[in-house]
């Protein structure tokens, strides 16, 4: 009887041993050289290690400035913002339709009054924050700039990310507001003016994170990704920006799953794979060129069935994604399948990054999987395959046609759906979920957000409502508007909304007017 052949989440056959013969016929290629497979920097993490992020955010701007200074004062060096859904698709707090989830899966953001409470005591010059927002993407920008311009911060010092990421919003996640088109037109207004007002700023971070979560190969996630960072780079090019300029600002953010090998693979091959796009487009300048990305640990790898486990599945993610030489890093807590992370749970994820960090020795050289025949053989299989899909994807007019017509949807429900085929069939282990499971008693402390903060937020947004400018608001709004409908730039006009008091769900709605909601 055949053995089965062993094959990677990606469908890639797996050989019982590897040899010379399985390396590419040139592996002399150094970290820090085109087409940066083996990283971004000459030295890697000898130089400087990956930026330590704990994505964080829930209930009321108060609640989760506590977490950050607690994380800050735990050795994070870098913050990542998360955004409950309201916040996400441009609904204030108190909009019927944000009844029942007003702070739960993120922080309640309205108007500029909780950026200032989110960030109480933290100077924006010195720290890098990331945040996590895609359709609405550009009123957080405008009020984390306006706060930094309240604190004296200097504009060209602040950095950061906004994830930005609309097409993936589309295909995978759907927290969109509206059509392809005017939602490409708002980040190619972002990439504008951010060269020119915040240049240190990353105005998108182009993510494969989410498509993964929805269920798609390690290889669909690459392919779909830079297929999606070509569409952004064509969108840009087109409103006469320079690839030079806003291509070094370009980040990316990506998923780091259980299959150790295959993931560090996927991250090498993106590096490599990007770097010839962006050639082929047209860039000249080394940073332009190279793929520098955010990881996380994979959310849907998580289980609620003996939730300790999770605890190793970080630790092998976290090792995957440092030996593919991620730049920053979130590790997710041992109980977010069933709850957002209480503060034990963040404390040791962060633990997990610091002891990979300090203890296990994988920093000290760059690229430490170079010239490994499985590691090698697997990058070029990982390129060859997700390259094949690129290519489907350019023959349809690349990513916004390919979402329109559903093909992305449809590849990434496919595998989504073979995957739990083959879970529910046993071809597929997930320990303690269909295989050594034991009666279990759930005494796990989790954490649950307060039923009232929806009241809380409406009585801040009366307040807000009543003590600002009412003609000053309806006469920016009006000029938003315009904007909108022109080709003019409309982030200045946002800054001066959200500086005069424009609440989040306005400053949507008056673009919901012009651009209309995508169904």
């Amino acid at each position: 009887m055949s053995e089965n052949p062993k094959l990677t989440s990606s469908g890639i056959e797996v050989k019982k041993v590897y040899t010379e013969k399985d390396l590419p016929k040139d592996i002399s290629e150094l970290p820090g050289q085109f087409p940066y497979t083996r990283g971004v920097q000459p030295d890697m993490y000898r130089g400087r290690l990956w930026t330590m992020r704990q994505y964080a955010g829930f209930s009321t701007a108060e609640e989760s400035n506590k977490r950050y200074q607690y994380l800050l004062s735990q050795g994070v060096n870098g913050l990542s913002v998360a955004f409950d859904l309201p916040t996400q698709i441009g609904y204030d707090s108190d909009h019927p339709l944000a009844d029942g989830e007003v702070g739960k899966v993120g922080v309640a953001i309205d108007s500029i009054e909780d950026m200032q409470v989110l960030f109480n005591n933290i100077k924006l010059e010195e720290v890098s924050t990331s945040m996590t927002i895609n359709a609405t993407g550009y009123i957080l920008l405008a009020f984390y700039v306006a706060l930094a311009k309240q604190q004296g911060a200097d504009l060209k010092k602040i950095s950061g990310t906004i994830q930005n990421d609309i097409l993936k919003e589309y295909a995978a996640r759907g927290t969109y507001i509206y059509p392809p088109k005017p939602s490409m037109r708002i980040i190619t207004d972002i990439f504008e003016w951010c060269s020119q007002e915040v240049p240190k700023w990353n105005t998108i971070s182009i993510s494969g994170y989410h498509i993964r979560e929805a269920g798609s190969t390690a290889v669909q996630e690459v392919a779909f990704t830079l297929s999606n960072g070509k569409a952004y780079v064509k969108a840009a090019m087109e409103k006469g920006l320079d690839i030079n300029i806003f291509g070094k600002r370009l980040s990316f953010f990506f998923n780091s799953h259980n299959n150790l090998f295959e993931e560090a693979a996927k991250f090498r091959a993106a590096r490599r794979m990007w770097a010839k796009i962006m050639k082929e487009l047209g860039a000249t300048e080394p940073k332009a060129m190279m793929l520098r990305f955010h990881s996380q640990t994979g959310g849907s790898t998580l289980t609620a069935q003996q939730p300790l486990n999770n605890i190793s599945r970080v630790t092998i993610q976290t090792l995957a994604a440092v030996l593919g030489g991620t730049q920053s890093l979130h590790t997710n807590g041992y109980d977010e399948a069933l709850s957002l992370p209480t503060e034990e749970a963040a404390r040791i994820a962060l633990r997990t990054q610091q002891i990979v960090a300090y203890e296990s020795g994988v920093p000290d050289t760059a690229d430490p999987l170079a010239g490994s025949y499985y590691v090698e053989s697997l990058t070029n299989q990982i390129e060859e395959e997700a390259f094949k899909l690129i290519e489907k994807i350019d023959a349809m007019g690349g990513s916004v046609s390919a979402i329109e017509e559903g093909f992305i949807q449809n590849e990434i429900a496919r595998s989504a759906y073979d995957f739990q085929r083959s879970m529910e069939k046993n071809e597929s282990i997930v320990v303690g979920v269909n295989k050594f499971q034991v009666q279990e008693d759930h005494d796990i402390p989790v954490m649950k957000i307060d039923d009232n903060i929806r009241s809380l937020q409406t009585a801040k947004l009366e307040k807000l409502r009543s003590s600002r400018d009412h003609a000053r608001c309806d006469q920016i709004l009006q000029l938003l508007n315009d904007k909108a409908a022109s080709n003019e730039n409309i982030m200045p006009v946002v800054l001066e909304a959200v500086e005069n008091k424009c609440t989040l769900g306005e400053i949507a709605d008056t673009l919901r007017e012009v651009y209309g909601e995508y169904k």
